[in-house]
């Protein structure tokens, strides 16, 4: 099957089985962009969107050698047609036996690998082995970073918001380096989204949110595309937060 067709728009997203994913997912479809998926699970056979399973790819973020070999399979895929936008969404946030915030004191060296490996080096090993295919399209690289990399969060962990942290930091770096090769690079810092994946006393955080809601991962989506798009041309290095006011 070939898909080098330069009027057909290709995004590379990570995390895409649920929550925020799975709403971009969907949002770049509807736009026509082609998809391409990655998850360390196989696609799924109820999820909705067309040619899900063609442009799915099983790779292991914890791994640097599959992420390699995830490059060579994602390329393989593009064909040789431009990538448009990369969008780092995977991300990992650990709990303790009991569900509780695993802390700088309690978060065993393995945990810390594992995570910053997802979070964190996954992101721009992808970015590295695929910027060849990003000059071609002029891509975008979006990052996602979370609340957490600001401020001590009562639900994510030390390792998860330290790689956040990180991640923010990676943004400017990357804007930099490859600015020069028309290449942009932003962050999205969500807090409290409504997804299967929140803790419980969620509710008491949302109470002191100026908005007072939970965010949608439709908001997050769309303002993803926005930064993948001509309306975000001149924009590169931005963190956005996207939280309802929580960061204020």
């Amino acid at each position: 099957m070939t898909y080098a067709k330069p009027d057909i728009k290709t995004l590379v997203l990570t995390g895409a089985s649920r929550g925020i994913g799975h709403a971009t997912v969907k949002r770049f479809s509807s736009a026509g962009w082609r998809v391409i998926t990655c998850s360390r699970r196989p696609f799924p056979e109820d999820c909705p969107w067309d040619a899900g399973e063609e442009d799915h790819i099983q790779v292991d973020l914890s791994d640097p050698d599959d992420i390699m070999r995830g490059i060579e399979v994602m390329r393989e895929r593009l064909e040789g047609a431009p990538l448009n936008a990369l969008v780092n969404n995977a991300g990992i946030s650990p709990k303790g036996p009991k569900g509780e915030r695993l802390n700088t004191l309690n978060t065993d060296f393995k945990t810390w690998k594992h995570v910053n490996l997802v979070n964190f080096y996954a992101p721009v090993l992808l970015a590295r082995g695929l910027i060849d295919d990003l000059k071609r399209g002029e891509g975008s690289i979006i990052n996602v970073t979370s609340i957490a990399d600001t401020r001590v969060h009562p639900f994510a962990g030390a390792a998860y918001a330290t790689s956040k942290a990180a991640l923010a930091a990676l943004t400017r770096e990357m804007a930099f380096d490859f600015g020069p090769y028309g290449i942009r690079v932003n962050s999205i810092a969500p807090g409290e989204i409504d997804t299967s994946i929140l803790s419980p006393g969620t509710e008491k955080i949302v109470e002191q949110i100026p908005l007072k809601r939970l965010g949608r991962p439709e908001e997050i989506a769309s303002m993803i595309y926005v930064l993948c798009s001509p309306q975000s041309s001149y924009v590169t290095g931005a963190e956005i937060h996207i939280n309802g006011g929580q960061h204020v």
